[in-house]
């Protein structure tokens, strides 16, 4: 599967994707049996409400133009309709060969040395380890630091090699995700249509390339929710597990980006205070003995 993280391998699915989604008659666009035979908007539809040559539309589907300029690319966002999440990975996957990230070989790369995290993150971490689970994550989805009780509401980090501690990886490879996680399908979705966000929004596009291009390898799960070519930023929102211990967690999950730590994020989960899953993450930190601190 050499190539298959290059950008413009990228540009032609997500875009006719993204174009058989729209309904032709809602834009006022004719329709009928005879006359499309497929759904969603033909390429020449699209070229006519960006403004752009049918041909020079074809050649950007098909990842065969180069230097395509902001004006394009706004001008095919506004006609496909697309959110701001789909609108930024347009654009970097359409310049993406004018970067050196994009060159040849990128599904080779990314096999450096994770990110560091600073030791006052650390602290940080560590501080809220009474009832306040928080994982630092960094590109691809890697997981580099976390407190204890954070280690214990999920997978037990500690016993992981440092190859499996990444978000995507213990979510389609562990053969536990699926029995922790009762919501994993939305799970799942919302993971890899923030990877795909993710290669939009960096400029060093290697280690997410590197997490896709395994994963497409080993899971044909994986590979499913890939096609589908989803695209949205997860900062908020709510995680459901089953623990085998303190039993079911309602968790609501807030994502930080770390300024001055390039790629890294902060990621906390915290539950009503009185709530069944507040009084569920008492009872584990007690038991981890994060309460000591």
């Amino acid at each position: 599967m050499a190539g298959m993280g290059h950008a413009e391998d990228e540009i032609g699915p997500f875009l006719k994707a993204r174009r058989a989604a729209l309904d032709a008659a809602t834009l006022g666009l004719p329709d009928g049996f005879a006359r499309r035979r497929v759904r969603g908007l033909r390429r020449e539809e699209v070229a006519q409400l960006a403004g752009v040559s049918v041909d020079y539309y074809t050649r950007i589907e098909q990842g065969r133009a180069h230097a395509v300029s902001d004006a394009v690319v706004d001008a095919v966002a506004r006609a496909l309709r697309l959110t701001l999440d789909e609108h930024t990975y347009l654009r970097n996957i359409t310049q993406a060969r004018r970067r050196a990230s994009a060159d040849a070989g990128v599904c080779d790369a990314g096999r450096g040395p994770r990110p560091r995290v600073r030791p006052q993150i650390q602290e940080l971490l560590d501080a809220m380890d009474d009832t306040v689970p928080a994982i630092v994550y960094g590109p691809g989805t890697d997981i580099l630091a976390w407190n204890r009780i954070a280690g214990r509401i999920s997978f037990d980090f500690d016993a992981l090699p440092e190859a499996d501690l990444n978000g995507a990886r213990l979510i389609f490879l562990n053969p536990d995700a699926k029995a922790l996680l009762p919501e994993w399908e939305q799970d799942a979705e919302e993971t890899v249509a923030s990877l795909r966000a993710e290669i939009g929004r960096r400029h060093d596009q290697s280690r997410v390339q590197r997490v896709v291009c395994d994963l497409r390898e080993a899971s044909e799960e994986f590979r499913h929710y890939w096609e589908a070519q989803a695209v949205w930023e997860r900062s908020r929102g709510t995680k459901r597990m089953l623990h085998p211990e303190v039993g079911e967690l309602v968790l609501t999950y807030e994502a930080f980006a770390l300024p001055t730590d390039p790629g890294q994020r902060l990621c906390t989960y915290t539950a009503p205070k009185g709530s069944a899953t507040e009084k569920g993450l008492r009872a584990l930190a007690e038991r981890v003995g994060a309460t000591a601190f």
